[in-house]
């Protein structure tokens, strides 16, 4: 059988995907992640947390290493290590900081920590760990069904805890004074939104791998509040960029020999480049705008 190449047939090219399961599971599993990174992204971007997202990211990778040698399913590992990262990264009082020296130093050390022990437990480790570039990587091959059911039962109960807590945390995210003033619990906010956002990264790394979930974290939500301040459409724009990202990057990996995370990355990082031009090019029309005239809107 030969490679499968992309044709100027874009229907027959996507009957060609949706011919495999395999494909159909990759492409349940990854609008599913796609979903709930765009949502949780687009929290963690708004409040400026992209280094703790990153640093629990990278978790992934001992917690994988740890389960390969305590000889459990790696998903498992995955999600108790982010889970644990999170802890430790919102009980160390970061959180409450965003953006103070303290955090950076409390991330930063959660993060030698945690790559410290994932190259113990490969040392450790007496098989051959044959998908070491998978765990760092991503792979759309191999997703089976139960994989994508327990990827969507862990996106439900993420999306279902932001629904419950979406109001507050999004007021604690532009003002925590005023939120706190107001009774808002800020400081119950920032470690549970840290668990949550460990829960995102746990599962989206099993599709992008641990290295390049932070692209699909963070390009689409930056793109979109690139292209307007209003919290609900840019939150939309969010979601919608990153299944655009997640969509195409699959269908051009089955197509390539190349690897599913340089895709999502590479398309993560134009989308946000293409954001970030067309915000300009919006306000320097209106900087250039005639007096008297209606100036173009500087954003969507």
């Amino acid at each position: 059988m030969s490679n499968p190449t992309l044709s100027w047939n874009l229907v027959k090219d996507v009957h060609e995907l949706l011919a495999y399961q395999f494909m159909v599971n990759a492409l349940e599993a990854g609008t599913i992640v796609a979903v709930t990174a765009g949502v949780v992204g687009w929290y963690m971007v708004l409040r400026r947390q992209s280094f703790a997202g990153h640093t629990i990211a990278v978790m992934s990778f001992p917690g994988a290493a740890g389960a390969a040698l305590a000889g459990v399913p790696s998903a498992f590992g995955y999600y108790v290590a982010c889970g644990v990262a999170a802890l430790a990264i919102g009980r160390s009082g970061g959180a409450a900081r965003r953006g103070g020296g303290r955090e950076s130093a409390a991330i930063g050390v959660v993060q030698v920590a945690g790559l410290a022990l994932g190259y113990l437990f490969l040392s450790l480790y007496s098989g051959v760990l044959e998908q070491l570039q998978t765990l760092l990587f991503g792979t759309f091959l191999g997703i089976d069904r139960n994989q994508v059911l327990t990827l969507l039962l862990v996106a439900v109960v993420v999306l279902a805890a932001l629904v419950v807590v979406g109001r507050p945390l999004l007021l604690a995210s532009l003002d925590p004074e005023v939120a706190h003033a107001r009774g808002v619990p800020v400081r119950a906010l920032d470690v549970g939104f840290l668990l949550i956002l460990g829960l995102a990264v746990a599962a989206t790394s099993q599709i992008t791998g641990a290295l390049l979930v932070f692209a699909l974290l963070v390009a689409p939500p930056a793109a979109a509040q690139a292209l307007t301040p209003r919290p609900g459409l840019s939150l939309v724009l969010s979601v919608v960029f990153a299944l655009l990202v997640m969509w195409v990057g699959l269908g051009v990996s089955y197509f390539s020999i190349y690897p599913l995370g340089f895709f999502i990355t590479s398309f993560g990082f134009a989308l946000y480049l293409v954001a970030k031009l067309a915000r300009y090019a919006a306000a320097r029309l209106a900087r250039d705008a005639p007096p008297g005239e209606p100036a173009p809107a500087a954003a969507v």
